[in-house]
C-alpha cells in the first residue's frame, strides 16, 4: 500500500501542463474498436483508468502501441470476443462504455456491472432503455448483462436523464446503425463533445455536437483516424484550488479555458478570481476569498448541475477551498448520495462542516487546518480534495489509498513537488520492514 504524506504551509509557485481528460479518453479508447483501421490518439495521460482500458482491449484482441509519452495508437483489426472480462470490468467505471462499442463492432457482448468510485447509486437503466430502442436484446443475469442485435436501426431516443456514459454509449451504437437516430436530452460536456468530434474525424455523421439533441445518420462503417484529447478541466480546477488554499500563484499551461465559464463564475463567488492569457490560466496571489452572500444576506447555494452547469466532480475541490473563505455556503450534490461523505476527514482536520444529510453540506470558513497522522481517499475527488486540504495544514498528513488518486491524475505528486509543495509517495511495507531493521539494530 502507498500513501501521500504532506507537510503543509508551502505556497504553489510555478507552472503546471494538466493531463488529457480521463472522462474524454476512456470513452475514446473504446470508440477505436469501431474501425479495423488504425486509430491514433494525442494527449494520452498515463492514468490507472486509462491503463485499464487498454487491458480491456489489448484483452479481446485490439494491438494498442504507445508510439510517445502522449500518444497511442489503436489497431482493432481482428477482434476475436466480446467478453470483457469481469476482473478488469469491475477496476473502472467506464468500463461500461465498452458495451457500446462492441454492439457497434460485434452486435454482441457480455460485460459484468462496472466498478469504479463509490459515491452513490448509478443505475445503468437509460443506457439498456436506449440500446433496446437501436435494436438490441439486452438481459442481465447474475450481475453480468448480455446483450446482441441482429439489426442496429436509427430510433428517436428520449433520455431519462442526461448521462455523460449513456450518451456516449449511444452515439458509439447510432452512428453505425441503419438511418437516423435522434438523441434528445443528451449530455454535452467537453468529453462527450471530444468523443463526437473524434467520431466525425472517423467518418460519423453527427449533427448538434456540443448540444443537449444530437442528430446522427448511420454509415455502414468507420475508419482510421487522428485525436486529441482536451484538458482535463477537472483537473485544471483542482490546480486553482491547489494554489488558492496555499497561497500561491500558479500558471495552468493548456488549460483550455473555454470550458471553465460556470467554474470561475462559482469560484469567484468564493472570492476567487483568475487570469487568462491565450490558453492558458494564471492565478494569481493574495485572493479576497469571501464568501459573496444572496440577496438579503441569504446563505448561497453551489449545486452540481448538468453541464453547462457546474461539474459534480469539482463540488470536492470547491468545498475545500470554501474551507478558507470568509462566509457560509451551502453544497449540493442531488447526483450522488456519498459525494459528501468523506467531509468527516476534513472535519478532523479542523474544517467547520454541517453534514445536512447525504446531499447537503454547510461550510463556514475560514480555518487554519492542521495535519493528521492517516486519513483515507474514498473516491478519486475526495481523495484529491484531501490532498488540497494537507497542502494547507500546518504539519504533517498522511493519505492512504492514493491509488483511487491515480485513476484521475498523472503524476500528480510530480506535478505539485515541481510547484514548491512538500509532498511524497512512500510504500509502506517498505518502511515497516526500514523501522523493524533500525530497532533490531543492536548500535
Amino acid at each position: 500500500m502507498q500513501q501521500f504524506v504532506i507537510e503543509g504551509g508551502f505556497p504553489l509557485k510555478g507552472e503546471v501542463t494538466p493531463g488529457g481528460n480521463k472522462n474524454a479518453i476512456t470513452k475514446m479508447l473504446p470508440a477505436c474498436l469501431l474501425t479495423d483501421e488504425p486509430v491514433i490518439l494525442r494527449n494520452v495521460p498515463k492514468i490507472s483508468d486509462v491503463l485499464v482500458a487498454i487491458e480491456i482491449m489489448q484483452a479481446i484482441g485490439a494491438e494498442v502501441t504507445w508510439l510517445d509519452e502522449k500518444s497511442v495508437q489503436v489497431h482493432a483489426k481482428n477482434i476475436h470476443t466480446g467478453v470483457v472480462p469481469r476482473d478488469l470490468a469491475q477496476k473502472t467505471r467506464a468500463s461500461f462504455v465498452f458495451s457500446g462499442a462492441l454492439l457497434g463492432r460485434m452486435k454482441y457482448v457480455q460485460i459484468p456491472a462496472p466498478g469504479g468510485d463509490v459515491i452513490g447509486e448509478r443505475r445503468l437503466d437509460t443506457h439498456v432503455i436506449g440500446f433496446r430502442k437501436l435494436g438490441c436484446d439486452v438481459q442481465f443475469d447474475k450481475g453480468v448483462f448480455t446483450m446482441k442485435a441482429s439489426k442496429l436501426v436509427g430510433a428517436d431516443i428520449l433520455l431519462p436523464e442526461a448521462s455523460v456514459t449513456a450518451t456516449e454509449n449511444l452515439v458509439m451504437v447510432a452512428v453505425v446503425s441503419e438511418g437516423t437516430t435522434i438523441l434528445r436530452n443528451v449530455a454535452s460536456e467537453p468529453h462527450v463533445q471530444d468523443l463526437c468530434n473524434m467520431l466525425v474525424n472517423m467518418g460519423a455523421k453527427i449533427d448538434g455536437i456540443g448540444s443537449n439533441r444530437l442528430t446522427i445518420e448511420g454509415v455502414d462503417r468507420l475508419h482510421g483516424g487522428e485525436a486529441r484529447v482536451g484538458a482535463d478541466f477537472m483537473e485544471v480546477g483542482s490546480y486553482i484550488g491547489a494554489a488558492v488554499v496555499t497561497g500561491g500563484t500558479i500558471r495552468i499551461k493548456e488549460a483550455d479555458p473555454q470550458h471553465l465559464d460556470m467554474t470561475a463564475l462559482v469560484f469567484h463567488r468564493l472570492g476567487v478570481t483568475w487570469d487568462v492569457e491565450g490558453n492558458d490560466i494564471i492565478v494569481p496571489p493574495n485572493q479576497q476569498l469571501t464568501i459573496q452572500m444572496d440577496i438579503g444576506g441569504r446563505i448561497p447555494i453551489i449545486k452540481a448541475q448538468p453541464w453547462p452547469g457546474f461539474p459534480p466532480d469539482l463540488m470536492s475541490i470547491a468545498l475545500v477551498v470554501a474551507t478558507q473563505s470568509a462566509g457560509s455556503v451551502m453544497f449540493h450534490d442531488w447526483m450522488y448520495e456519498s459525494r459528501f461523505f468523506f467531509t468527516d476527514k476534513l472535519v478532523r482536520m479542523g474544517a467547520r462542516i454541517t453534514l445536512c444529510d447525504p446531499h447537503r453540506v454547510l461550510v463556514q470558513g475560514p480555518v487554519a487546518f492542521k495535519g493528521v497522522p492517516n486519513i483515507t481517499s474514498p473516491d478519486i475527488r475526495a481523495g484529491m480534495a484531501l490532498v488540497l486540504a494537507a497542502l494547507a495544514a500546518k504539519g504533517e498528513t498522511r493519505i492512504s489509498n492514493i491509488g483511487q488518486i491515480d485513476r484521475g491524475y498523472e503524476r500528480a505528486e510530480q506535478k505539485l513537488v515541481n510547484m514548491g509543495a512538500q509532498i511524497r509517495r512512500v510504500n509502506l511495507e517498505f518502511e515497516t520492514m526500514e523501522y523493524e531493521m533500525v530497532k533490531s539494530d543492536p548500535a
